[in-house]
């Protein structure tokens, strides 16, 4: 016989419900053999299934309902932006040390949560620990939102015990590594609102103006000077094929996105980026203040050398760089130091070597490793800033010099006129 009951929350779930969980019907047997059916409120299928074996059934299938959407269909393909994720673990890691258990905890940032992906993520999150998972794990079931390295801070976080703490690292690691983003976004915003303004000046003037002029130089039969010509000819051909230049610049740098997803073109294409004079040397401390901050974390969470190595090099853009800890993890397994492996290849600054070697010697290695990162950044800091300081005046001069010689282009041809004239 089939057995009709009505919706129930699942008490493993805790005294918090939060709000528009999904509802699943289900059909479950009893030991004695009978089937059971009905409608169950969870976080996840899987914290429906934990709460159906916890009444003693066992769920023989499981669907959502109708029109509701499951919390694996809500969260597929979002991610958490890194202001979310660092508010989110500071407010995790603050309820945790004030003795709150997790799963209160989680409550309250699903409760709390402005963000709909933020609000299913976490819902999901605890969803799988009323199911018995462990944090770290449930948190590496949404790779979108959370990295390889916040999982395995997170884990060894549960390994040694002192979770708090650990999360409190993690979040002051994040928002660190936030700010320096937004120092060097801010760094090149101006310059970048510059390019695109003198851009489409010269552009309103080549495909706007400079025809309407052209007319009436073509009225006088006069012979034109060579500027004036040379720009009459770009302002034709902007007029004409300006679309396909556009649309052949666009493919251009489609094609070069997609040569660089190959290992080949993308090792040159950084190989060459590193050697650059200027914008070389900031690539390299932004990685490198990455790299050592990461490790830092993972080094003072507790987190095995190997590993720690393996997750900050996941952290690298820069495929040569990225090569270079590759071969040093691996000589690093043999059983060779961390600063002689790194500085084999010389792809990292000779400051992080000698602080990591400090480190190693004395037992440090973690808070020699922060103040490299903390080094790095300022020199990021200070390169960037520099780098903006130049290019706003460059940039300010090189449009003045073209928009002064569209000027006299146009202005060439009027002087002879007037000359004639008189």
């Amino acid at each position: 016989p089939v057995i009709r009951t009505s919706p129930f929350t699942p008490s493993l779930i805790g005294s918090f419900t939060p709000l528009e969980m999904p509802t699943y019907r289900f059909e479950a047997a009893r030991d004695s053999g009978k089937l059971e059916s009905g409608d169950i409120e969870a976080d996840s299928a899987r914290a429906a299934r934990s709460a159906l074996r916890a009444r003693g059934l066992v769920p023989v299938s499981l669907e959502p309902l109708a029109g509701m959407r499951t919390a694996e269909e809500k969260i597929s393909g979002r991610r958490l932006r890194e202001s979310e994720l660092a508010l989110a673990t500071r407010q995790l890691a603050s309820l945790l040390s004030a003795g709150l258990p997790l799963d209160v905890a989680l409550a309250t940032l699903v409760e709390q949560s402005e963000n709909d992906a933020q609000r299913e993520i976490f819902r999901a999150v605890r969803g799988d620990i009323s199911a018995g998972h462990r944090l770290a794990e449930a948190l590496s079931r949404h790779p979108r939102a959370f990295t390889p390295v916040y999982c395995a801070t997170v884990s060894a976080g549960e390994q040694v015990g002192n979770f708090g703490v650990v999360l409190e690292k993690l979040a002051q690691y994040l928002e660190d590594k936030q700010a320096l983003r937004s120092k060097l976004i801010a760094a090149a915003t101006y310059p970048a609102i510059v390019t695109v303004v003198a851009m489409a000046i010269v552009l309103f003037l080549m495909t706007n103006v400079v025809p309407q002029v052209v007319q009436v130089f073509e009225q006088t039969r006069q012979a034109l000077p060579w500027p004036t010509k040379v720009l009459l000819a770009m302002s034709w051909f902007l007029g004409q094929f300006g679309i396909w230049l556009a649309l052949a610049i666009g493919g251009a740098i489609y094609a070069l996105r997609m040569a660089l997803r190959r290992p080949g073109p993308k090792y040159a294409w950084d190989r060459a980026i590193l050697r650059l004079p200027l914008f070389g040397r900031l690539i390299q401390g932004v990685e490198t203040a990455r790299f050592a901050s990461t490790l830092a974390m993972l080094s003072e969470a507790g987190v095995p050398v190997l590993r720690a190595l393996a997750a900050a090099q996941a952290t690298l853009n820069n495929s040569v760089m990225r090569e270079v800890v590759e071969s040093a993890i691996e000589k690093v397994r043999e059983g060779a130091g961390i600063a002689r492996s790194l500085a084999a290849a010389k792809a990292f600054p000779p400051v992080l070597i000698r602080l990591i070697e400090t480190g190693e010697a004395t037992g440090n290695l973690a808070v020699m490793l922060g103040h490299a990162a903390r080094n790095q950044a300022r020199e990021v800091e200070r390169r960037a800033g520099a780098a903006s300081t130049l290019l706003e005046p460059l940039l300010i001069l090189v449009m003045g010099a073209v928009v002064l010689a569209i000027v006299l282009a146009v202005l060439l041809p009027i002087i002879e006129i007037n000359q004639l004239v008189r």
